[in-house]
């Protein structure tokens, strides 16, 4: 009996389609799948294998080492691997053991870029079956597991915001290697400010088009492509997906864009706000509603002429606002991406809400009888773990709903109104989530643990470095 079938992990719509994806690699011809998960970061990670072991392996699971869930974003082992419990208080965590790599067939892709190769996203499991707790992709199916028993779906539609260069000079020589390496240098493809101009978009067109073409042959639900306000910056909107597909979705478009911008000489980052001249900070915007499983009804859409939302969506609304600060950590995990929270600019400071209005920290978009009635989260970095990020917002939702908490009156004056601030940095945030036991609670102590303990090994490592802000301070002064 196979690893999948002992622990009974597939559903009969991942059988079925397992037998497609079988069916697919034969007729295709493909020569190798990638099979990758998604790490804390939201990084995929994985081996590349023969097609036809990978195939033949499918339902056993493909070994790969438990280090890759102990590392910070310069890909450092921040946990003691190789004591006792290798510093998860795990036996099977120590001495960068092996875990299995079972792939979601429904997920599998042939890649338009790559010659004869295919792709699936997996999930990680013990070899007793048991699922990795750490494995993020896991913990929002189990969110999404717990919306169910209520009968309820998740809708999530994004926008994204990044960057595209030119890339000048990928620096490889052996001295730019390092954790992390020298950053590439780039130039522009186009001045920024004419927003939405026809001109800059022309001007970006020959890269965008090659973008678009192989994001939609990944079949992805592209919208939209279109140029933002700085320079370089362009955003890509999409259809609204329901539960995982979202998720899975923003981690494949990541990886799908930076791979596909490197082998045509361009440089694309999702990091929020890079430190080159004039260029503007970059968002993600998360668009979320809740449907009933049975009758597909939107619960946040209002009834009563004049109103925005229904008194759930109000109630979950309000659940958005109470853990705000706390959740936080998983909208902006990264140093960078405090500094796009500014007073007076397209991105929020403060826990809000607003009907239309950019400057609040949720947008509220519809009103009575809108089957399109939705809350636009504009707190996000497009660097943003997305299974971290969507279960954040169902569990503070449901919060809400269940306290039956008021969000009070809309914000129209966003950067006056008084309310709770966002963390300032990502030292905050971390603080802000340990003083909340709601997310202790919901996502378990060890997993909170485990999360802060990655985010401050960055933040130590980050004040650690001398800046120039610090040399150009203090060198003469002092």
């Amino acid at each position: 009996m196979t690893f999948v079938a002992r622990h009974a992990l597939w559903s009969d719509e991942q059988k079925d389609a397992a037998t497609r994806m079988r069916r697919i690699a034969e007729e295709k011809n493909l020569e190798v799948i990638r099979l990758a998960f998604p790490d804390q970061h939201g990084i995929l990670r994985g081996k590349t294998v023969v097609a036809a072991e990978a195939i033949a392996s499918l339902e056993s699971g493909c070994s790969i080492t438990t280090t890759m869930l102990a590392k910070d974003t310069s890909h450092r082992t921040v946990f003691p691997v190789f004591t006792s419990g290798g510093g998860f208080g795990m036996k099977e965590m120590e001495g960068a053991a092996d875990v299995l790599m079972v792939a979601d067939p429904t997920t599998f892709r042939v890649l338009p870029w790559a010659p004869a190769t295919g792709w699936v996203l997996c999930d990680l499991y013990f070899n007793d079956g048991r699922p990795v707790p750490f494995a993020t992709r896991r913990l929002y199916k189990s969110v999404l597991d717990e919306l169910g028993t209520r009968g309820y779906d998740f809708i999530a539609g994004l926008e994204v915001e990044f960057h595209i260069f030119r890339l000048d000079d990928p620096h490889m020589r052996a001295e730019d290697a390092g954790q992390p390496g020298t950053p590439p240098s780039v130039s522009l493809l186009s001045h920024g400010y004419q927003y939405l101009t026809e001109q800059r978009f022309d001007q970006m067109e020959p890269v965008l088009e090659i973008l678009r073409r192989d994001i939609v042959a990944l079949g992805l639900p592209l919208r939209s492509v279109e140029v933002e306000f700085g320079p370089s910056q362009c955003e890509f909107t999409f259809q609204p997906r329901k539960g995982l597909e979202p998720a899975d979705n923003m981690v494949l478009f990541r990886s799908a864009v930076k791979q596909i911008a490197r082998r045509h000489g361009y440089h694309a980052t999702f990091m929020c706000r890079p430190k080159l001249p004039n260029v503007f900070a970059s968002g993600w915007h998360l668009h979320q509603s809740i449907v009933s499983r049975t009758s597909g009804e939107n619960q946040f859409m209002a009834n009563a002429e004049g109103e925005p939302l229904s008194a759930f969506g109000r109630a979950y609304l309000a659940g958005l606002l109470d853990h705000a600060r706390a959740s936080t950590v998983f909208t902006t995990p990264t140093i960078n991406g405090y500094k796009r929270y500014r007073s007076y600019s397209l991105a929020p400071d403060r826990a809000i809400w607003g009907r239309d209005n950019r400057g609040v920290m949720i947008r509220v978009l519809g009103g009575a009888g809108d089957a399109a009635t939705r809350l636009e989260n504009r707190i996000g970095e497009p660097a943003a773990n997305p299974y971290l990020y969507m279960a954040s917002q169902i569990l503070s939702g449901l919060d809400g709903v269940d306290r039956k908490l008021d969000p009070g009156p809309s914000a129209d004056t966003p950067y006056e109104t008084k309310a709770p601030p966002l963390p300032k940095s990502l030292r905050d945030a971390v603080a802000a989530l340990k003083d909340d036991p709601f997310f202790r609670e919901k996502l378990g102590a060890e997993f909170v643990d485990y999360y802060a303990h990655i985010k401050n090994a960055e933040i130590d490592r980050f004040l650690s470095e001398v800046t120039d802000w610090e040399h150009r301070e203090y060198f003469e002064m002092f």
